[in-house]
């Protein structure tokens, strides 16, 4: 690589490494330093061929995708996320409730299969559409959409906090009543 080439490549680095991260620790699910290697690895297959690539960005996001892939394909044995307690009494609720909310939201990331975790974090955090999820994992429409359904399915219910955190409502829509009803003129 030449000296520019290498100056243009130290200023992508600079510039959007910190957005790159944040996709790679949602899709290692959490674990900072699995992010920190996945990250690691594509810029260092990015580098390679800096000077063919024309989107460098889509590039370096396809390469930790297909990472992760294969990291589940793997089938690894999980290891144990471990976080510390928020602290006690912040003076300012929105943003200890934000903190606790993304805390709540690692773990129970975490505590789903890579694939579904994969699949949420492309489908709603890089909000990608259905199609390019499925062309990205190498698989069909349907897949993605019924990962993506059991995943939030599973997600509700390993962190049944999140809707009290986020502001929902936790309720259960009323059953509809269908006994007859008499209608008069």
């Amino acid at each position: 690589m030449d000296a520019e080439a290498q100056d243009s490549f130290r200023e992508f680095v600079e510039h959007r490494s910190s957005a790159l991260l944040k996709t790679a620790v949602l899709l290692s699910g959490g674990d900072r330093h699995t992010a920190e290697d996945l990250l690691q690895n594509a810029l260092i297959k990015m580098a390679g061929r800096w000077h063919r690539v024309d989107e460098p960005e889509a590039y370096v996001r396809q390469i930790l995708y297909r990472q992760q892939i294969s990291r589940w394909r793997l089938k690894w044995p999980r290891r144990e996320l471990s976080v510390a307690e928020p602290p006690e009494g912040r003076a300012d609720a929105d943003a200890s409730s934000a903190a606790e909310l993304r805390l709540v939201m690692r773990g129970a990331l975490a505590r789903l299969t890579a694939r579904q975790r994969t699949v949420l974090v492309l489908r709603y955090f890089e909000d990608l559409p259905e199609a390019e999820v499925a062309r990205i994992l190498g698989c069909s429409v349907g897949t993605v959409r019924s990962t993506t359904h059991r995943s939030l399915a599973r997600l509700r219910t390993l962190a049944p906090e999140l809707a009290a955190l986020s502001g929902g409502d936790t309720r259960q829509p009323p059953a509809h009543d269908c006994t007859p009803v008499e209608v008069r003129p």
